[in-house]
């Protein structure tokens, strides 16, 4: 009797550590983005006292940072522990060294990697595979994955190899398109593979431990006598690797019935045109093979999974016999190279030998770029050229070194069946939470095979999310973003204005709509490009008020489970009675610990989610499919060009359709300062109204909030008398402030509606009240007003809690979480210290609401051009960073006083006395600010030639204010 298969529903990640948790004794991490779930899988099972294939509970370790987790698997390894890490990015750079040590020393260990982007002119977070090609050299072999189920099968022959070839394993899938990538998979049993390990194997490597009852030394150091010979010994054991993980495939092919090979070939047997390629694009090529044949055309793909070592015999064999051109996918970028490093790989493999095909090479997604069905048929077009673009780039437009292919328009070649839907939320409003239960009920109550994918941008909890959802019948292969769903729902009111959530939407589909408008008042206010795009595709429009919902049922802004049962409710993929069903089981399973209060709440907000009360049905009508929809024109606006041009195309989630010339001037990954006051994101919903006459002057509203959306100004009698019309003042308490009138101002697009603000206000009757966003929009007007016309004044020493709000933030609208606790201390210190500031910022929290393209939150001050200059490494290096910023800082200063010291007596008596103040106050540090303007002025009228070299280093001369910013605070 064939044994029952047992599915699962769970992401890449989870399928790579279901596989290391049964090999590992010892696991030592150190976390990093998207490679952190692994080890937090691992955690949990230890904790939950489920068993190894030892029948023992994981030993989970973290250490201090990557280094230390590479070295802490260096060292369980020779102590004879099967020993695993999980690591991306820098995190596998910083391990290279240990990586070198444990191949070097044939220790069988395995690193699994979500492959990711490297920090070059920016830092991405997202996939390619940057990070496994920095490592190839180091004598790990690699095992590559393209899908959650690959990632299951494939971990498993990396884990068998690695113990009978003695050759550790980097085993690899794509950051984030796999591993967060949520798939209906079979789950491997341990009890399947036990009796594939090696035993005789295992326990060599255990009887090769480091032990003081038969010692032995290992890591010598090595003179030029032997060292050389030493390295080539190994020689033969990675000649045996690509037989044994062949053997290994073919074993587990016994078990799961899914045929691997070092190189599978997919594609007509008598194709000309073969793509070379491996990863999570693997499946995207394989959709759009069999649409071309569909077609009548006869393409092909050879999907890599052993990249090292690279067997040039199973190569060749997967190649057809009839392949007259080759493309070889790369997903990275080696500058200065002769071509990247699979490219070089194959175009190696063929060197010398007759009747070769050409082989051209490309980079395709970078960075998590999507790379869709439109860009795989681009490549097989490129190869149709009598003269192929080599080195091409896929998926951008290059139109400055003119690298790139055309791409034509997108295509829809999913399997027949496929139910897609795609959903627009606000981080921390429970959406993307709410879609992966979605997924997980889809997958586990059906026998419908299902897909979920969660787009971010680099904003905290308030940031734009957006999940892609599928499912179907058959096998799900588009490893690429939902561009033409069955069902749209947008969770934000705000994003009707700042995306365009309908693209793509099918005719004939459905659109749900969270708002706070009536039926009438949709009909009255909806964009009319929207509404023409309704009529004309005959989409089913719904709406449902979830927040009012959400706050009735005392669940604040967290609407996810009201939506999800409306998603259930209008689709009908399953009978909503049994999505009910199944939420209320995620519901205990999430919240059970939380008491049955909140359990109540959250299965009461099903139940209204699905009412039909609740989700209402617009009566769309018929003159909006024939709405003549004016060409909407940018208002002209004194922004920036690059604001209009970048920064805008950016946030309305169109950079993909950015050129490479966007970024002329920029190469290096600069952004300007002070982008964030031109987002005016609007996503609160309640914001703070200032009751004036409630208001004692205190400033503590100002001093907490996280945003600096909310601020106090003094203004003179002119000032007053040309505020905008309404704009309520009083006269300002203080004994330096008579002459003075004072407002408090908020910001209701860049406030979050934390709510701070009025919780802090100790007047007797509050003097902040939490309104509607709309009813406060008006004063956004007033704010740029009292933002440019009036500023700020430093009347007063910034001494104390009231007097230091007097002063410009030089850190303001950033994209940390609403009623963030960090980030009022950081723009604090701007006021006290902007304008002298450097900052050397560790990756984490700080760095990715202080620094994410395109939103710049530090800005410079109005009246100096001054401001914050900030800088990111990496996530553990900020001291040594910083401190490398003061001492080539501190050595330019000290020039400076030296060539003053050698010049006092050969300058004008002008300059003298400039020099002379200079030095007597070189580390004042707001004192330099007053006599470097003097020295600069002087300098500028001097004749001695050491006037144009001190001028040459004048953004030294006021001493810097350098702080060092943890990642996380």
């Amino acid at each position: 009797m064939a044994k029952e298969k047992k599915f699962i529903t769970c992401d890449g990640n989870a399928a790579a550590a279901h596989i290391a948790y049964m090999f590992s004794e010892v696991s030592c991490i150190y976390p990093i983005t998207p490679s952190s779930p692994m080890a937090e899988n691992v955690d949990e099972w230890a904790s939950q006292g489920r068993k190894n294939l030892f029948n023992e509970t994981v030993n989970l370790v973290e250490l201090q940072s990557e280094g230390g987790a590479a070295g802490a698997v260096h060292g369980s390894m020779q102590a004879g522990a099967l020993t695993t890490t999980y690591t991306a990015s820098q995190g596998l750079l910083l391990m290279i060294p240990n990586m070198y040590k444990i191949a070097g020393e044939l220790l069988p260990c395995v690193f699994h990697v979500s492959a990711r982007a490297l920090a070059a002119h920016a830092l991405s977070i997202f996939g390619d595979h940057a990070d496994i090609y920095a490592a190839r050299q180091t004598g790990f072999a690699m095992l590559a994955s393209g899908s959650v189920q690959e990632t299951m099968d494939l971990s498993a022959v990396s884990h068998l190899t690695a113990i009978r070839s003695r050759v550790p394993f980097v085993n690899f899938f794509d950051g984030f398109r796999t591993s967060h990538e949520i798939q209906k998979i079979e789950a491997i049993d341990m009890e399947d593979i036990r009796g594939l390990v090696d035993m005789e194997a295992l326990q060599a490597f255990r009887d090769r431990a480091l032990n003081p009852t038969t010692p032995e030394l290992r890591g010598t150091a090595q003179n030029p006598d032997v060292y050389f010979q030493g390295r080539e010994a190994a020689n033969k054991f990675y000649d045996a690797v690509p037989g044994i993980v062949e053997g290994y495939m073919a074993d587990m092919a016994k078990v799961t019935g899914r045929e691997y090979h070092l190189f599978d070939y997919y594609g007509a047997a008598d194709a000309e045109n073969v793509i070379i390629a491996m990863g999570s694009v693997t499946d995207t090529i394989r959709e759009v093979i069999d649409y071309k044949a569909r077609n009548g055309e006869k393409v092909g793909m050879v999907a890599v999974h052993l990249y090292r070592p690279f067997s040039a015999k199973h190569f060749m064999d997967a190649i057809p016999a009839t392949a007259k051109r080759l493309t070889v996918l790369d997903r990275t970028k080696e500058p200065g190279a002769n071509g990247d490093p699979m490219y070089l790989d194959v175009r190696d493999v063929f060197y010398g030998k007759e009747n070769a095909p050409m082989i051209v090479g490309g980079r395709y997604g970078l960075g998590s770029k999507d790379t869709t069905p439109a860009q795989i048929l681009a490549v097989y077009k490129n190869m149709e050229l009598s003269e192929p673009k080599n080195q091409f780039t896929v998926g951008i437009t290059d139109d400055v070194t003119f690298k790139s292919i055309p791409v034509g328009e997108d295509i829809h070649v999913s399997a027949e069946g496929t139910y897609e839907a795609k959903f627009y939320g606000l981080g921390s409003d429970g959406t993307v939470g709410a879609n992966k239960n979605s997924i997980k009920i889809i997958g586990g109550a059906t026998d419908k095979y299902c897909q979920a994918y969660f787009a971010y941008d680099s904003k905290k909890s308030g940031g734009f999310t957006a999940s892609h959802l599928r499912f179907g019948d058959n096998p799900i292969r588009s490893t690429y973003l939902v561009t033409t769903p069955d069902f749209v729902a947008c969770h934000v009111h705000a994003y009707l204005h700042q995306y365009d959530v309908l693209k793509g939407l099918k005719k004939g589909g459905s659109f749900l709509l969270n708002t706070h408008w009536s039926e009438e008042e949709v009909i009255a206010h909806l964009p009319e490009n929207m509404k023409r795009y309704i009529g004309e595709n005959e989409i089913n429009f719904y709406i449902i008020n979830g927040t009012e919902l959400g706050a009735k049922l005392g669940l604040g802004n967290r609407t996810n489970a009201i939506m999800q049962s409306a998603f259930f409710k209008i689709t009908n993929v399953i009978p909503f009675e049994l999505a009910s069903e199944e939420m209320k089981k995620a519901i205990v399973k999430s919240y059970g610990r939380k008491g049955e209060k909140v359990v109540q709440m959250n299965y009461n907000a099903v139940d209204e989610g699905g009412k039909p009360e609740s989700v209402v049905k617009v009566n769309v009508p018929t003159e909006w499919a024939s709405l003549e929809v004016k060409e909407v024109v940018a208002e002209e606006s004194n922004k920036p060009a690059f604001i209009k041009d970048v920064c805008d195309v950016m946030n309305a989630q169109a950079g993909d359709d950015l050129p490479v010339s966007a970024f002329a001037g920029r190469e290096d990954g600069t952004f300007p300062a002070g982008t964030t006051k031109f987002e005016k994101r609007g996503i609160a919903i309640n914001v703070p109204e200032w009751e004036i006459d409630n208001c004692i002057q205190c400033n503590q509203c100002a001093y907490v909030c996280p945003h600096a959306a909310i601020r106090p100004f003094l203004m003179s009698d002119e000032e007053v008398a040309n505020l905008p019309e309404g704009t309520e003042v009083k006269p300002a308490i203080g004994k330096d402030l008579k002459e003075y009138k004072f407002r408090i101002q908020v910001s209701p697009l860049d406030c979050t509606g934390c709510g701070n603000c009025a919780d802090v206000c100790p007047a007797k009757e509050k003097a902040l009240v939490m309104k509607p966003l709309d009813s406060q929009v008006e004063e956004e007007a007033r704010l740029i007003h009292m933002d440019e016309k009036v500023g700020y004044k430093n009347v007063v020493a910034p001494t104390n809690v009231k007097n230091s709000q007097f002063a410009q933030p030089l850190f303001e609208f950033s994209g940390a979480c609403a009623g963030c606790g960090e980030t009022p201390y950081i723009k604090l210190i701007t006021q006290l210290f902007g304008e002298r500031m450097m900052v050397a910022n560790a990756t984490g929290c700080t760095s990715i609401y202080g620094g994410s393209a395109p939103s710049t939150p530090y800005t410079k001050n109005y009246a100096s051009g001054r401001g914050p200059a900030w800088a990111n490494s990496l996530f553990e290096d900020n001291a040594e960073f910083g401190l490398g910023m003061l001492t080539g800082g501190n050595k330019m200063r000290t020039r400076i006083s030296e060539r003053m010291a050698e010049n006092m007596a050969s300058v004008n008596a002008n300059t003298k006395l400039a020099f002379e103040n200079w030095l007597e106050s070189k580390e004042d540090g707001e004192k330099t600010i007053e006599v470097s303007e003097a020295l600069s002025a002087a300098l500028k009228n001097e004749t001695n030639p050491v006037a144009q070299e001190l001028l040459a280093l004048e953004h030294y001369f006021v001493k810097k204010s350098q702080w060092i910013f943890g990642g996380d605070g």
